[in-house]
């Protein structure tokens, strides 16, 4: 990867972006969409009521040209799209559940799944919560390089504006897949898949009498969100299938808990859960871990004994490297 050449489209990107949001008044989100929607057009602009002006159009064709020249690689692009929302995430103050996945924690996902999954003539995966599309695309660009090279790619969010940063995001990177402007708690209109995989937003499902149907709903006020959205991606999944989610440190010390871990043991085997480093989270509270489960059916089996544990801090490579290899030991001992 040329770390060189994804500065220079970076910075094009982002001036082209910046250009867009001044002459629109929009925010710098609205503008990156609009910016990455025009360069699919092979930088034909969007004109509406207006705007941009001829003026800003003049300044931003040249931008456009030398950003389509330098011709990234899938992951090249995504690499300049990440630092786009990353400064997006600043400039319009995104809320926590809105910003993307770290890439760190993304490749870890897709190296658990490259393990994890056999080979077949088509898997398919879902992120039930895909917001800005790059746990996805991470993921995605990692598998294609192994021995997954047939994957279908579904995504569901009910936020109209990171549905369209995910459409518009992976459309630059030339990965295709169907996203769909809908509530995850609702009948999914998405094909049962071999994974769902999912950064789960957390906190409360504010609409009560639409959950009352779900076994982890809360007896008394709210239910959690991510507890609904696991039960519902146990219902989404093929026998067999993995599910592979990032879920609050803490997920099973709530009262709550213990009819999510029935639903669990219900639907799925349990197989894992790693505490992720502390190093890539802002805070101890912040902190996530990774929940592995397996749908039951199809020969999937409970692994012995479940892994367990906690990834080293990134920057230490010799007990990361360890570490990674206990999970890979463990995965070969139970496939």
């Amino acid at each position: 990867m040329n770390l060189e050449k994804i500065g220079n489209a970076y910075n094009l990107f982002d001036k082209a972006t910046d250009l867009l949001k001044e002459d629109l008044a929009t925010s710098y989100m609205d503008a990156l969409v609009e910016t990455g929607d025009n360069l699919l057009e092979d930088g034909k602009i969007m004109i509406e009521d207006g705007k941009p002006t001829e003026k800003v159009i003049n300044k931003i064709k040249p931008i456009y040209n030398d950003f389509l020249n330098i011709n990234l690689l899938p992951e090249e692009m995504r690499q300049v799209i990440q630092f786009a929302l990353v400064k997006a995430s600043k400039v319009d103050k995104i809320q926590p559940n809105h910003q993307m996945t770290p890439d760190s924690i993304g490749l870890l996902v897709a190296y658990l799944l490259e393990k994890i999954l056999d080979q077949k003539e088509e898997t398919k995966i879902l992120d039930i919560a895909v917001g800005t599309g790059n746990l996805l695309s991470t993921v995605t660009n990692h598998l294609k390089k192994g021995k997954l090279k047939d994957i279908r790619l579904f995504g569901v969010d009910n936020d109209d504006t990171m549905l369209s940063v995910a459409g518009m995001n992976l459309k630059m990177q030339h990965i295709d897949a169907a996203l769909y402007y809908q509530d995850a708690i609702d009948n999914l209109v998405t094909p049962k898949v071999d994974v769902v995989l999912s950064d789960l937003p957390i906190g409360y499902y504010p609409i009560d009498e639409r959950v009352v149907n779900f076994e982890t709903r809360a007896l008394k006020g709210h239910s959690f969100v991510h507890h609904l959205l696991i039960e519902q991606s146990m219902l989404q999944l093929l026998p067999g299938g993995w599910g592979v989610f990032l879920v609050p440190k803490n997920l099973f010390e709530s009262p709550e808990a213990k009819s999510l871990l029935e639903v669990i043991q219900k639907q799925a085997h349990f197989q894992g859960i790693l505490n992720l480093p502390n190093d890539l989270f802002t805070s101890q509270e912040s902190a996530k871990s990774l929940l592995l489960l397996q749908k039951r059916g199809n020969n999937a089996k409970q692994a012995k004994p479940v892994l367990l544990g906690g990834f080293p801090a990134i920057s230490n490579k010799e007990a990361f490297a360890r570490f990674l290899q206990q999970v890979e030991n463990w995965i070969n001992k139970n496939k």
